[in-house]
């Protein structure tokens, strides 16, 4: 088993988002065995308190999926400019989004240091990203700076036991790996301490919470998005963990049952 890297690990950060294909494995479990028949991506344009002429950034578009989802509804007057720090990924999102033709500007970003000027932007937009973050108090800084006044922020987040099962599961395979507290969730963007963050620098926070879990009935998806993430697992042990899981799902009546705790803040600059 490899080790569990932090979430804001440079390294890491730059082999887990080098393309699309490691989000993907992650996007494709929840797309698939998600129990709320209501997609967490609609769910997020649907909280969008945003002007019809709204001109709009999203740090960390990653593949662009938010938009991808929304296409259809998204207003014409918005503009929207999509961000990421890594260039395969915003080439993905490009490719994703191209199809919606003027709506979209693209470019490179780091979140601590946002390449615009100041007051550019209506809204910001960082969908499960800031938890990579180093420097967030900077990130937030830099994200307040491009807003107009009474311009709109909105993160998403997860729970410090958001999945917690298949952190379980899987330190039921390698003890000697507990991927949940080595990996710095809980000392990153959370749920629980997200509203305390943002409430530095602006006002009228709250937090919506969306109710989901994960109801796993297949073995291939599971393992990828083991393999997807911090918590690898070494090619000679792959059928060491396939026959492991197999057991725990024969054992669990043929589902693996995940929890989730996702949730969106809003906020509004000072």
């Amino acid at each position: 088993m490899g080790r569990a890297d932090r979430l804001d690990d440079k390294r890491f950060l730059k082999r887990q988002y080098r393309d699309a294909s490691n989000l993907n494995a992650r996007v494709s479990i929840h797309r698939t065995f998600s129990t709320n028949p209501h997609g967490f991506l609609q769910w997020i344009f649907e909280r969008l308190d945003l002007p019809p002429d709204c001109r709009l950034l999203e740090l960390g578009c990653g593949s662009g999926e938010l938009w991808r989802d929304n296409l259809g509804r998204i207003p014409e007057g918005w503009n929207l400019t999509l961000t990421d720090a890594s260039a395969g990924m915003a080439q993905q999102a490009r490719r994703n989004l191209a199809s919606g033709g003027r709506l979209f500007r693209f470019a490179l970003a780091d979140a601590q240091a946002v390449p615009f000027p100041a007051a550019a932007f209506d809204a910001v937009i960082a969908d499960h990203m800031l938890y990579h973050v180093r420097e967030r108090p900077r990130a937030l800084a830099e994200i307040r700076r491009v807003m107009r006044p009474a311009g709109r922020f909105y993160a998403s987040t997860v729970g410090s036991g958001h999945m917690r099962e298949l952190a379980e599961l899987v330190s039921g395979f390698d003890p000697q790996l507990d991927v949940w507290r080595s990996g710095g969730l809980e000392e990153g963007f959370t749920l629980e301490n997200g509203a305390e963050q943002i409430a530095a620098l602006f006002r009228e926070v709250t937090l919506q919470r969306y109710e989901d879990s994960l109801a796993v009935t297949e073995l291939e998806p599971l393992i990828a998005y083991i393999q997807s993430g911090r918590m690898t697992v070494g090619e000679g042990r792959l059928g060491e963990l396939k026959e492991y899981l197999k057991r725990e799902m024969t054992r669990r009546g043929g589902v693996i049952r995940i929890s989730k705790e996702t949730g969106l803040f809003s906020a509004v600059r000072e």
